[in-house]
């Protein structure tokens, strides 16, 4: 088969890592408009069970990307003066440019052709191929070129965001809030190197404008953003990139779902395809698995079009739970001032629960109690549990004695 993968992200380097190993004679060709090492980001974030899924795939770029992963268990929140820790599931961060050093690399050594500053432009003729796939980010030109047939559509988070990168180490996954004259500003910060975090911000929209954020060059409002998480940053600078006026990229995230997923030979793939919201940390995840799904269809189907279908059916159904938890996720961020002023181990423990349909509907406190309640009775169960057989056993000794 012939394969072209257009945008060089981590879905399309993956597939065609997949799509090689499971036919070497593939003749796979990925198309990325931007020169080699020249990719914007900062880290992303991902969990072990992923690691255990792309070992599965291929345990040779499993081995490097946990490799060049650094790695916390435990969760910070700082709320004003205020601070709380949790203790949770393992979770790993790796730079977004060494990700896809990584890939690319891996995909180069089993014959993959990567071309860099390659751009399919929308006059362009697609590129010819038996599969080409659109991996060319949530504006995908691609999918535009039959937007119709796709059914694209975009929903708007109400909060203003912006990504940033610091020189600050955190060793866990840290939040803090900052209470500002106009209303709470925020921010997600997690390692991803020996020398780097990430530091997402976000706020109210009114709180941006209040602030001055929506005039401030890029340099004045990272210098803003700096005095206000001072206590956070021990002194480090954040790190950001102007755009071509010299204004920092605010954005309002984009949450994209399509209709259908495929057109003749062309398919989509990773936020091509659909979006979820960055505050659940599985955008990387979704893409990779997207390609895990993609190729066992086509390794399973002798004919293209049932399995682009087996792809789109296996992905819709494993998305739902994912995009239901992350616009929940969204919602309760945007619905901030109705949980910052519990006691902080309450709030931690509601923005552990903020997947929940639920919890937008019950008031806090009572949610929390409930919760609680809920949890008891869980450990209550798994020791009835553990102890029922040993109490049999211990009776039936006594009765043999």
């Amino acid at each position: 088969m012939k394969i072209a993968c257009v945008g060089g992200g981590p879905a399309s380097l993956y597939l065609s890592i997949l799509m090689k190993r499971q036919e070497p004679s593939h003749d796979i060709t990925v198309h990325e408009r931007n020169p080699a090492g020249s990719t914007y980001g900062w880290g992303v974030t991902y969990w072990s069970g992923l690691l255990d899924r792309l070992h599965e795939g291929d345990p040779e770029s499993a081995r490097a990307v946990r490799e060049a992963s650094v790695r916390w268990s435990d969760g910070v929140a700082h709320v004003g003066d205020r601070t709380t820790a949790h203790h949770g599931d393992e979770g790993f961060g790796i730079g977004r440019h060494r990700l896809l050093g990584l890939l690319a690399e891996r995909a180069e050594s089993l014959g993959v052709r990567i071309e860099f500053e390659h751009e399919i432009a929308a006059g362009d003729p697609l590129p010819e191929a038996d599969l080409v796939v659109a991996g060319d980010g949530v504006h995908s030109g691609l999918r535009e070129r039959h937007a119709d047939h796709f059914g694209s559509a975009v929903a708007l988070g109400r909060n203003r965001y912006i990504w940033l990168g610091t020189t600050k180490v955190f060793e866990a996954f840290t939040f803090a809030f900052v209470e500002t004259d106009h209303g709470w500003i925020w921010c997600y910060a997690y390692g991803f190197g020996e020398d780097r975090s990430t530091c997402v911000v976000e706020c109210a929209p009114e709180t941006w404008t209040g602030l001055g954020l929506d005039t401030a060059s890029e340099a004045d409002g990272r210098a803003l953003l700096e005095k206000l998480f001072a206590h956070l940053l021990d002194g480090h600078r954040l790190i950001g990139r102007a755009q071509s006026d010299g204004s920092a990229q605010w954005l309002n995230f984009r949450t994209l779902t399509n209709r259908t997923w495929h057109r003749d030979n062309l398919v989509l793939l990773g936020d091509a395809a659909h979006t979820t919201h960055y505050s659940i940390g599985a955008g990387t995840t979704l893409a990779l698995e997207d390609a895990m799904s993609l190729a066992n269809a086509l390794g399973a189907h002798r004919e293209l079009r049932p399995a682009l279908a087996a792809y789109e059916r296996e992905r819709r159904a494993a998305l739902l739970p994912v995009q239901s938890a992350a616009r929940h996720s969204a919602q309760w961020y945007e619905n901030l001032p109705r949980y910052i002023h519990l006691p902080p181990a309450q709030m931690f423990a509601l923005l552990g629960q903020r997947h929940s349909p639920l919890l937008p509907y019950v008031p806090p406190q009572l949610y929390y109690r409930i919760d609680r309640a809920a949890g008891s009775l869980e450990s209550l169960r798994r020791l009835k549990r553990w102890l029922g057989p040993r109490i049999a056993r211990t009776v039936q000794a006594r009765s043999g004695s």
